[in-house]
């Protein structure tokens, strides 16, 4: 038994590949319904720079296929091309990749704090679900309490920028000042917030946030001294807007050609820059294609986010430092957890053969006194302990997988039968 792990992240795919195997937060528990499908167990870790699928596997291959059989099932597309973005990891390997996302050392901003609240969400909603066993629990717990001590320990997180703060610093970069900029914001969950604030604190003059939803937009407006509207309403919006960031959880585009060129004839001469953030995308990539307009998607945000992790490579080190320790510590946990149904059943097992044999010595020995019979029941549970404290305590220290199963084969262990 081992935690493995099939994902693609904005590392090993473009944001083409992303996009079609990304699940909202509103789509997880129907995802999770269909992963069981192809594993009784497993957590789905989708945000706008992955998606990973964590289980527990036996080792076998059909184990190994499943999860990249999921997320070819969502590409809908021939194997060969999601194959050919796809990162396997299982073991030792898997678990520190898991640790790594927590702490924020895996993200295209390095030291977000965002993932960590990511990683929670996602246990969470496998938990309702009923798709976590106690490894899968386990490990993800490990995992958020390895983020947390990372966090706390380096300076990884200190002034730590988010994919949000970093789309306005791009939009910044190509039109200068923002105070004489007014800005649309489409979307008004966490990352629309974090654009919000990040565009109030740099002065943007004018904040406008459009939402699907009317009372969601209305309070993140009023937090930040924007106007709120709806997305029937962008046609106006874009005419008026310099920068638009787009980062709303729709499974479809909220921006096309059409409406863009709408727009870009009210305001003839007058760029407008589109940064989306999205994952799936909300502006179809036609759009850039329009005179006067430039688009960037998040993969537009490496630039930055290199230069980030640059003067983060201090605080890096320091991390990698403690997660190491974290995943020693898990791996304790884990071969004991292994371990513990077979030595169970291996004490079990020489429990019931000393008393039975105990039993029939004392049939054929004359009638023996309480204290007698107390003696030799000492004895033999002694004889019993020592003979197996050497074994005991060496799979205990170096136990695994193989170990178990080996001795399993040799005792003849029926671990199954213990529950």
């Amino acid at each position: 038994m081992r935690l493995s792990l099939v994902g693609v992240n904005h590392q090993t795919a473009p944001v083409a590949i992303r996009e079609k195997v990304a699940i909202s937060t509103e789509r997880l528990g129907e995802a999770l319904s269909r992963l069981r499908a192809y594993m009784p167990h497993g957590v789905i870790l989708s945000t706008c720079n992955r998606t990973e699928i964590y289980t527990i596997d036996n080792g076998s291959v059909d184990d190994g296929n499943a999860s990249l059989d999921f997320l070819t099932a969502r590409l809908n597309g021939p194997d060969d091309k999601l194959r050919r973005h796809v990162y396997v990891s299982t073991g030792a390997a898997a678990v520190e990749h898991l640790f790594r996302v927590a702490s924020g050392l895996e993200s295209m901003i390095v030291g977000e704090f965002e993932v960590l609240g990511q990683v929670k969400q996602a246990l969470a909603a496998a938990e309702k679900a009923g798709m976590v066993n106690l490894p899968l629990r386990q490990a993800f717990h490990s995992a958020i309490r390895a983020g947390r001590h990372v966090r706390e320990a380096t300076g990884i997180s200190k002034n730590a920028l988010s994919v949000s703060s970093v789309a306005v610093d791009l939009a910044a970069g190509v039109v200068g000042d923002l105070k004489k900029c007014k800005m649309l914001v489409i979307g008004a969950g966490e990352a629309g917030r974090l654009v919000a604030k990040v565009a109030r604190d740099r002065g943007t003059s004018r904040i406008v946030i459009a939402s699907r939803t009317k009372d969601r937009a209305q309070a993140l407006a009023a937090t930040f001294n924007g106007i709120p509207t709806d997305l029937s309403n962008l046609a106006g919006e874009l005419g008026r807007a310099n920068i638009v960031v787009a980062c709303a959880g729709a499974p479809h585009r909220i921006l096309g050609v059409r409406q863009v060129e709408a727009a870009m004839k009210e305001r003839p001469g007058l760029p407008l820059v589109i940064i989306d953030i999205a994952l799936p995308r909300n502006v179809a990539p036609e759009v850039g294609q329009i005179a006067n307009v430039f688009l960037y998607n998040i993969d537009a945000l490496t630039e930055i986010s290199n230069s980030n992790r640059k003067q983060r490579e201090g605080a890096i080190q320091q991390a990698e430092g403690i997660i190491m320790s974290e995943v020693d510590k898990f791996a304790a946990w884990w071969r004991d957890f292994e371990v513990k149904p077979v030595l169970g059943a291996l004490m079990s097992k020489a429990e019931e053969i000393r008393a039975a044999q105990l039993n029939k010595t004392l049939k054929k020995l004359p009638p023996l006194s309480d204290e007698q019979r107390q003696c030799l029941e000492a004895m033999t549970r002694s004889i019993v302990t020592r003979l197996l404290q050497d074994p005991i305590q060496y799979i205990k220290t170096n136990g695994n997988g193989n170990h178990s199963e080996m001795l399993k084969e040799i005792f003849q262990l029926d671990t199954e039968a213990r529950g």
